[in-house]
């Protein structure tokens, strides 16, 4: 039986990810902070998302994803509750955008090249088992991309092999090829290939871009 996904954030990613969820058969509760947004969002779901407030979601899921803005991530990990996430998989969708505009279509982050996101969240939630995952690709792309039947490569990253081999499962059901890249640390090399992924959306209005890690 699947697992009830909780996705904290009520954005164009969240929305995305939430139906892709349920396509695939999952319970799916999606999270705002915003209480005027809530009937919007049901309908938005065609009433086959539950609906509430980031703690309820974080209390509701048994996989949470994390679908905000960089800069808002740390503020909803403690608006869900730090408890609420201990133990659980943390499917990790963000990226550290700041809030400056692109130079020459190149987006800026407002961590260090010797840090990543998702570092500071694991640091913040020592318990939860958090995966880098659906970052290094745009929302049209997320659930079942059509690339001629070549599976795009999603990379990922995190501590816990087997909250790892959970998101994977999910990440094959959505039509992708897994790379996992080791642990957490690693998120430090795939948080900035969403600023590669980009630069030709910025530069030629070409934003339907996947990475393909090839092997010999």
């Amino acid at each position: 039986m699947s697992k009830k996904i909780g996705v904290l954030g009520s954005g164009i990613v969240g929305q995305t990810l939430a139906n892709g969820f349920i396509k695939h058969g999952y319970d799916v509760m999606l999270g705002t902070n915003t209480a005027s947004k809530q009937d919007e969002l049901r309908a938005k779901t065609n009433e086959k998302a539950k609906v509430g407030n980031f703690e309820e979601t974080a209390l509701f899921g048994e996989i949470i994803v994390l679908a905000v803005k960089g800069l808002a991530a740390e503020e909803a990990v403690r608006a869900a509750g730090i408890a609420n996430l201990n133990d659980k998989v943390i499917i990790d969708t963000t990226n550290p955008i700041a809030q400056a505009p692109p130079v020459n279509g190149v987006i800026q982050y407002f961590t260090s090249p010797n840090e990543s996101l998702m570092e500071r969240l694991q640091q913040l939630v020592p318990q939860g088992k958090f995966v880098k995952s659906f970052s290094c690709v745009g929302n049209a792309l997320m659930v079942n991309p059509d690339f001629n039947g070549v599976k795009p490569s999603m990379f990922i990253c995190g501590n816990s092999d087997s909250a790892k081999k959970e998101v994977e499962l999910i990440l094959e059901q959505f039509g992708f090829e897994v790379e996992d890249m080791g642990k957490v640390e690693a998120a430090r090399a795939i948080e900035p290939l969403a600023i590669l992924w980009c630069i030709p959306g910025f530069i030629s209005n070409h934003w339907t871009n996947a990475f393909k890690l090839l092997k010999k």
